[in-house]
């Protein structure tokens, strides 16, 4: 009995984080990677602040697009809305490689040099703050 009470709760904890992902995203792996490791572990408005005013813009609006959809996500899931006293942060962020499509181009010669358009999966999870701190305390 008292282990089933212990999964409960962890999946009461898991229930209070939100997931979204984006699949196939025709841009490179490695450079949506500096974007998105400006925003880990930062609270939600904060994030957004940096992506709008990000040097890589392509990569930045994709992210922002995803983070607003985490914090929807989390809206539905705890009926709450997103304040500055919620304490909602980006818990975390990674990229990973996705499909790889391979072309051709011509060179000297008679040559061809092969030219590889990468795309990316990219996964968001947004928690609370206050929670986390309450839970590990006790």
């Amino acid at each position: 009995m008292h282990q089933r009470e212990h999964l409960k709760d962890i999946q009461e904890i898991d229930n209070m984080e939100a997931v979204a992902k984006l699949n196939n995203c025709p841009l490179s792996p490695r450079k949506m990677r500096y974007v998105v490791d400006q925003i880990r572990g930062i609270n939600v408005n904060q994030a957004l602040n940096i992506l709008r005013f990000n040097q890589k813009q392509a990569y930045a609006q994709m992210v922002e697009k995803l983070l607003l959809s985490a914090i929807a996500n989390w809206q539905l899931k705890n009926d709450e809305k997103v304040d500055e006293g919620t304490g909602l942060m980006v818990k975390s962020v990674f990229v990973n490689q996705g499909s790889t499509i391979k072309r051709l181009s011509t060179a000297p010669q008679g040559r061809a040099y092969r030219i590889r358009k990468r795309s990316n999966h990219v996964t968001i999870v947004v928690d609370t703050i206050g929670e986390q701190v309450e839970d590990q305390i006790n």
